[in-house]
């Protein structure tokens, strides 16, 4: 029973750190997305970069699926949204 009871607590507290690393990951990066549609201007940002990076979320968040990892597919489904708004900053503000 009070084997039973750690591997559940465990569990619940693997899942909890899941979620609090999503949630510091994918919040980081939202300063980004909002400072760049604030000020109109993409202009320090690597094209490069973003599309390497979003293809790398796009990868997380399939990983995420295949092993059925809600923290995982959260993140990464925010984050890969993050990237798109800021691919599409970059193309839409260009001098």
């Amino acid at each position: 029973m009070l084997i039973s009871y750690f591997v559940l607590y465990m569990m619940n507290f693997v899942e909890v750190l899941g979620l609090v690393a999503a949630l510091l990951t994918t919040s980081a990066f939202l300063p980004q997305v909002y400072k760049t549609w604030k000020t109109k201007s993409a202009d320090s940002l690597s094209l490069s970069m973003l599309i390497i990076f979003v293809l790398g979320v796009l990868c997380w968040l399939v990983y995420g699926f295949l092993i059925d990892s809600f923290p995982i597919i959260l993140a990464n489904f925010i984050t890969a949204i993050s990237g798109f708004l800021l691919i599409f900053f970059k193309c839409r503000y260009k001098n």
